[in-house]
């Protein structure tokens, strides 16, 4: 029941977060579609996370050499994510106010991405491995 309203919650948060991504990108003063791309971000967030939880070894170890690549990594797509409508706005590609948009609707989803490992990634009897 407590993972069921976690995903519920998650699944809502996401929404909310595409739905500042697609005003930005659809409201007829905007009318430019270029920060869609934060999507190929959001995807590929995750990605450093599933291959250092492949390649490292499950010893309790404090931190992995591997683990602390994965973080940069994930670091780096983070803030290129948030960086990326920034400079389309100073470019004048797009308006300050879908940049405005965009940019909280990275918060939501990054915010949503962290969510679902804090909740389904602790490798109990319940992860998101089972997804």
């Amino acid at each position: 029941p407590c993972a069921f309203a976690a995903l519920v919650a998650l699944s809502f948060s996401g929404a909310i977060g595409l739905t500042f991504l697609m005003l930005g990108c659809a409201l007829e003063y905007y009318g430019v579609y270029w920060p869609l791309f934060v999507l190929i971000f959001y995807f590929i967030c995750p990605i450093p996370h599933f291959i250092a939880k492949r390649v490292s070894d499950d010893s309790d170890a404090a931190s992995s050499a591997c683990r602390e690549l994965a973080y940069f990594f994930t670091t780096g797509i983070v803030v290129s994510a948030f960086g990326f409508p920034i400079i389309l706005a100073r470019v004048e590609a797009i308006k300050w106010g879908a940049c405005g948009l965009v940019l909280a609707g990275n918060a939501v989803i990054f915010l949503t991405i962290l969510g679902f490992f804090l909740v389904f990634g602790r490798g109990d009897d319940f992860s998101w491995e089972q997804w």
